[in-house]
């Protein structure tokens, strides 16, 4: 066989043992079998929608980011929501129209393992590796505990291709001697650094870091213009393609003034960090029962947990991790130069571990954006493994074929053995499966009930992202009408804390009679109740709903979901907030009946319609010590009062509420001041309560 052939050969064996092995572990050998998610818990539903988004078209980059079956009426504005790896995204978009959703996203994880695998493959060989010593790491990475079972929640982390060029470019940068512009190098080089731009920011986190050591490096030893110049552009083209990835964060985002979608703190960084001895501890649910049993114990033991296990870097970088500390203590002991790779994985513990430094970072600076460090373990794996393989290949060079491919099989077997968790319980996947079939039959009556673009209104009313779910709901779970429709628009989605959703929190207690008026007059078909989220599973909601004469109801299969059919207006008109929405400024508790603001702080409201709104306004503010307090919009001033402890009305009569988003900063003339120990602390002025009356123009046709 031909060099070329037998390469090709080595390849589709390698897809082949790779596809094997992740459908033996999810039971994915036939076809109904595809067509169930493997997850449809936690993260899952929020990933599917995205996917779901994308399939409707409203993924594109470049493009407003705007959910349109979501956070009706309005849409949902998504744009302040960081969506990494969109062409993955648009990928099983356009695979959920040939095979649908459910088989799309399955596809699509399988393909993170082989691209994974692919990936580290190609770097090996670069490095000379043999074929078989190049195979069997490549497995041992596409199963790296990290990436294998961080699953479908994470879907963007778990696709890990990247990981492998990016290191390769790193070290052409530090160490080719070969490195040029039209060389092969270099477009591994700038290749790389796009597919690192666009995928998980964490990687690309990590990856900077590297390189820069690498710059550093280049120069105080070659100085190759070569590799500093390919090394600088590498940089900022992964800065370009991360920036364009993004794009609508910046460009197109709405209600920019509005608070953080997704918060961070200090404490996240400590929690999520990176803990070394988890590189080192077999999970819970390690197919050995005596490896587990360790799992058992972490978990028991520990107290501050944040994504545990999920670091294990499996026997085989264990291994690794020995050798190359071993040939680090003898070259520190022979006063030699140390290893490239053990300096690499050094700075990046010493960078991500709790207590080092990104928790420094994170205190002095606020850098609590990338809290979840411990996702360097990837990294640690991948330069573990490459140089096992590396050592291992040049070890067994000189071996009978038979026994140096036999020996690699044999360490890409145990070491697959040991990442690969146990299965989930078959209780676990039949709940799965029995959600997801119910689903797809409610999806299908409910399209065939209501015309296309109706709109369901969903109870509870829960903001997006990241919102604690009441009684036994999950978060995300209101998604899943969504998955499985293609022409019903939904309530639920709309961007938390923003003035556009502010109307459905206004809804949220009144009484049935009322709810379902407002909502017929506002064009909604149809309401449907998530009775998980009910103590009473809801009984009492409904009860009252067809006392009230709404008899009409889609009941899913599992009896979790509820769709009662209403009768909506013929010209319904738009939701009006009946309040302002608190922004930036504010902090986010009410402390004894006030609202505290830790500086100037943002108001707004969103006006629907095409024309002015007449309003006035009154807020009933107290200050943390006396000062003049004034609220303006655009810079011009509405209103201002001298307010002290004491509260006082300040009285806007008259304002014209402009079409779309209209923001109000309210501003004093003193700083804040710092009040005793705490979170909250820092206090410039707050609201009791504030009034806000909009006279609503006449029903208008939307």
């Amino acid at each position: 066989m031909s060099p070329e052939w037998a390469g090709v050969w080595h390849v589709g064996l390698l897809i082949v043992a790779v596809t094997l092995t992740w459908c033996a572990h999810y039971d994915r050998w036939s076809i109904a079998s595809w067509s169930v998610p493997l997850e449809y818990r936690g993260d899952a539903p929020e990933i599917l929608a995205q996917m779901r988004a994308a399939a409707d078209g409203d993924m594109w980059p470049f493009r407003p980011k705007i959910i349109e079956r979501l956070g009706a009426p309005f849409g949902a504005h998504w744009n302040a929501f960081p969506t990494p790896d969109k062409p993955l995204l648009l990928l099983v978009g356009g695979l959920t129209h040939l095979v649908g959703l459910f088989a799309a996203a399955n596809i699509v994880m399988l393909l993170g393992s082989i691209s994974s695998a692919l990936a580290f493959y190609f770097v090996a060989r670069w490095l000379r590796c043999r074929w078989e010593w190049a195979w069997a790491g490549a497995l041992l990475y596409a199963f790296t505990y990290h990436t294998f079972h961080r699953g479908l929640g994470h879907f963007s982390i778990a696709f890990t291709w990247t990981v492998p060029l990016a290191l390769l470019a790193v070290w052409l940068v530090a160490q080719s001697r070969r490195l040029e512009w039209r060389s092969s190098g270099a477009a591994v080089c700038l290749g790389s650094a796009v597919a690192v731009g666009v995928s998980n920011p964490y990687n690309l986190l990590f990856w900077v870091q590297l390189m820069g050591f690498a710059l550093i490096a280049q120069w105080f030893s070659r100085r190759r213009r070569a590799n500093l110049t390919i090394g600088v552009a590498t940089v900022l083209i992964a800065g370009v393609a991360f920036i364009a990835s993004h794009l609508e964060v910046w460009v197109f985002v709405q209600e920019p003034e509005g608070a953080p979608l997704v918060m961070r703190n200090y404490a996240g960084t400590e929690i999520y960090a990176l803990k070394p001895i988890e590189m080192f501890i077999p999970p819970r649910f390690h197919r050995s029962d005596v490896l587990a049993f360790m799992g058992h114990r972490y978990e028991r033991w520990s107290a501050w947990r944040g994504e545990a296990f999920l670091p294990y870097v499996g026997l085989a970088g264990i291994a690794a991790l020995l050798w190359l500390g071993l040939v680090t203590a003898r070259r520190i002991f022979l006063r030699r130069p140390l290893p490239g790779h053990a300096l690499s994985i050094g700075w990046l513990i010493a960078y991500s571990s709790i207590g080092g430094v990104t928790n420094v970072l994170a205190l002095l600076a606020g850098f609590q954006i990338f809290r979840a460090t411990n996702r360097v373990a990837i990294f640690i794996s991948a330069i573990a493994i490459v140089f096992l393989i590396v050592r291992m290949s040049r070890l067994t060079a000189r071996w009978p074929a038979w026994l140096r491919g036999g020996l690699a099989f044999a360490v890409a077997g145990i070491g697959v053995l040991d990442q690969v968790p146990r299965p989930e319980p078959p209780d676990v996947v039949a709940e799965i499966e029995a959600d997801a079939k119910s689903d797809l039959n409610l999806g299908r009556e409910l399209e065939a009930a209501l015309p296309p673009g109706a709109a369901i209104f969903q109870l509870p009313i829960m903001g997006f992202p990241e919102v604690s779910a009441p009684n036994l709901m999950a978060d995300y779970e209101l998604f899943r009408p969504y998955l499985v429709t293609e022409t019903l628009r939904f309530s639920y989605g709309a961007a938390k804390s923003r003035a556009r959703s502010r109307w459905q929190r206004d809804i949220e207690r009144v009484p049935a009679a009322t709810l379902v008026r407002r909502l017929e007059e506002y064009g909604f078909s149809a309401v449907y109740v998530n009775r998980k989220a009910f103590k009473d599973r809801a009984e009492g909601l409904l009860g009252e709903l067809a006392a009230l004469g709404y008899h009409q109801r889609i009941e899913s299969a599992r009896g979790h979901q509820t769709v009662v059919l209403l009768n909506p207006a013929a010209r319904p008109t738009f939701p009006l907030a009946r309040t302002l929405t608190y922004g930036l400024g504010w902090h986010t508790r009410i402390l004894e009946g006030v609202k505290w603001a830790n500086s100037d702080a943002i108001l707004s409201y969103f006006n629907p319609y095409d024309r002015r709104l007449p309003a006035s306004l009154e807020l009933i503010v107290e200050a943390v010590s006396e000062r003049d307090v004034w609220i303006e919009r655009d810079g011009r001033e509405l209103g201002r009062i001298h307010a002290g402890k004491v509260p006082i009305p300040l009285r806007v009569p008259r304002l014209d509420l402009e079409p779309g988003v209209n923001v109000f900063e309210l501003r004093s003339n003193q700083p804040g001041r710092r009040l005793g120990t705490g979170q909250y602390q820092l206090r410039t002025f707050g609201l009791h309560d504030l009034f806000l009356k909009v006279d609503r123009p006449d029903k208008t046709s939307k």
